[in-house]
């Protein structure tokens, strides 16, 4: 078993991919599915009508607007290798989720859109996984279109992220002058040529820069410019280090076009070369090895109705020590219970199979077990209780109504299940009506999966009333008597969340610092203080 677990560890690679919105993260999955031989033809997120649905974009209300509103597991065989994609939103209204998915990875996939280089949500996710210390590898799409000079787009990285870069191939032209890509660690020109069956030219090996089957193939005014690049490059004596990757110092940059599926296998083959498989687990003062032989793992997300016929929740597991089987009995550490799991699955988008056996690195879904928890450790041993994965503070809110009485349960059902994925949180007015839901989200766009999601899933109409609180902090316990938090307060409100802490909402940033300023003593925190938030 021992030899095996090394193995099995030795050849799973489990990633993210992290974009800005419209960057083309979505179809680069899609087209990885297809190199892997997962899926037969790829669903586009442009053209709804002629393309199949997206095998991540599995929500219908997904399918409808062509935006990714939910991360999604997929896994599939590539060579010797096991990979397991997790697929993330893009709009930072879902931020919450990537972070999870961030948690449950060892290493990313960063897509940028060639035009538009580092956005304000790349740069947001780029930091979450800096902190997590995820090795990178850039892909850069979009090159058949008009974008930016690749020295451009190499000095955006560097500069903005702080992160070194190595270009591994580079693009020939780009727009209509698109020629294709040079292989500069393989020493290939691919070509962006379609022959017969629709598939590429294959690539033609070059000696170098000067290689007569390049002179032939590509214009001299671009292969001028590709020349002075590459020379510009080779002068700045970047190397493919591959310590300096795993410790997320470096990220080897691969450009091409998804929709195109071209530079997709070369990034594919690149990100098994490059990429780290799975990595020891922090659990307190104490970090677990992969190949450790006692079986632990934690939830990272939990999905409502994936099967709309049976109208399931999902736990979604990443195995991080040990050999999962089927029937194994573990341990919930939050609560010392002991659960028996047999209603296990791998899943892909919204299908699954059953599961019958799983590695570190892999991605197990769990039904039947209504005492998981996002965060959740389960494992063999008595010890290991993995670090928690901590809340957002929400930043807008609304009162939920239910518009039917008829409907009433359906809507308190649902709400409570899509509570349980962590995507909203409910708060408790100390003086007002609390029959009526206070719903926060981090991004208003998450209240309107809500209530889509109500309707369409449990026949439960909605309405939302906006309410002005758009700042969150939660009250030391110690402190929540204190006379300040008594009487009235100038733009806040006192409220408590879901586990009964008590926590302040204020309308603007002048609203809390005035309340900062005046009431110093009150502390207050970004997260549940147990959670090592920070304060004011």
């Amino acid at each position: 078993m021992t030899k095996q677990l090394h193995h099995e560890c030795a050849r799973r690679r489990t990633f993210a991919i992290i974009s800005h919105p419209d960057a083309g993260k979505t179809t680069l999955t899609e087209k990885l599915l297809l190199y892997g031989g997962a899926k037969e033809q790829a669903g586009g997120v442009r053209s709804r009508k002629n393309a199949q649905d997206t095998s991540s974009d599995w929500l219908e209300l997904e399918k409808q607007r062509g935006i990714s509103v939910s991360s999604a597991v997929m896994r599939f065989e590539y060579e010797d290798f096991c990979v397991n994609i997790l697929d993330t939103p893009g709009h930072r209204d879902f931020s919450e989720d990537t972070y999870r998915v961030l948690m449950a990875v060892d290493s990313a996939i960063m897509v940028l859109d060639a035009a538009k280089g580092i956005e304000d949500q790349t740069l947001k996710l780029f930091e979450v996984c800096r902190k997590r210390g995820i090795p990178i590898i850039t892909f850069i799409n979009k090159c058949d279109r008009p974008g930016k000079e690749p020295l451009e787009l190499l000095d955006e990285i560097e500069t903005r992220l702080g992160l070194k870069t190595f270009a591994v191939n580079l693009p020939i032209g780009d727009g209509p002058d698109f020629v294709g890509l040079l292989d500069r660690a393989g020493g290939a020109l691919h070509r962006f040529e379609r022959v017969s069956g629709g598939r590429f030219r294959a690539a033609v090996s070059i000696s170098g820069l000067d290689d007569p089957a390049l002179r032939e193939a590509v214009p001299k005014a671009i292969l001028d410019q590709l020349t002075e690049t590459d020379q510009l490059l080779e002068a700045a004596g970047s190397q493919l280090d591959t310590q300096a990757i795993a410790q997320g110092q470096l990220t080897p940059v691969f450009f091409g076009s998804a929709i195109n599926n071209f530079g997709v296998q070369l990034l594919l083959d690149g990100l098994l070369a490059h990429s780290a498989p799975p990595q020891a687990r922090a659990a307190g003062d104490t970090r677990i090895e992969p190949t450790e032989a006692v079986f632990s793992a934690f939830v990272f997300k939990i999905q409502a109705n994936m099967d709309p016929n049976h109208r399931d929740r999902l736990a979604f597991l990443r195995i991080c020590s040990g050999c999962f089987h089927r029937d194994l009995r573990v341990r919930l550490a939050r609560t010392g219970k002991i659960l028996r799991l047999s209603h296990t699955h791998q899943v892909f988008g919204r299908e699954r199979e059953t599961g019958d056996e799983a590695w570190p690195g892999d991605i197990l879904g769990v039904t039947g077990q209504a005492d998981l928890e996002i965060g959740d450790t389960l494992t063999e041993s008595k010890t290991i209780c993995y670090d928690a994965i901590p809340r957002f503070a929400p930043e807008c809110f609304v009162y939920l109504h239910s518009t039917d009485t008829q409907t009433h349960k359906r809507f308190t059902k649902g709400l409570e299940q899509l509570l349980q994925e962590k995507v909203i949180q409910r708060f408790y007015p100390l003086h007002a009506d609390q029959r009526i839901p206070l719903i926060g989200a981090v991004g208003q766009l998450q209240f309107d999966v809500v209530r889509y999601r109500l309707e369409a899933e449990y026949g439960a109409d909605s309405r939302m009333e906006t309410a002005p609180w758009t700042i969150t902090r939660w009250i030391d316990p110690a402190d929540a008597d204190h006379p300040a938090l008594k009487g009235y307060l100038s733009g806040a409100t006192r409220v408590k969340d879901d586990l009964d802490r008590p926590c302040l909402l204020f309308e603007t940033q002048w609203n809390l610092d005035y309340f900062t300023r005046e009431h110093g003593e009150v502390r207050l925190y970004n997260t549940p203080p147990e959670a090592g938030s920070s304060t004011e």
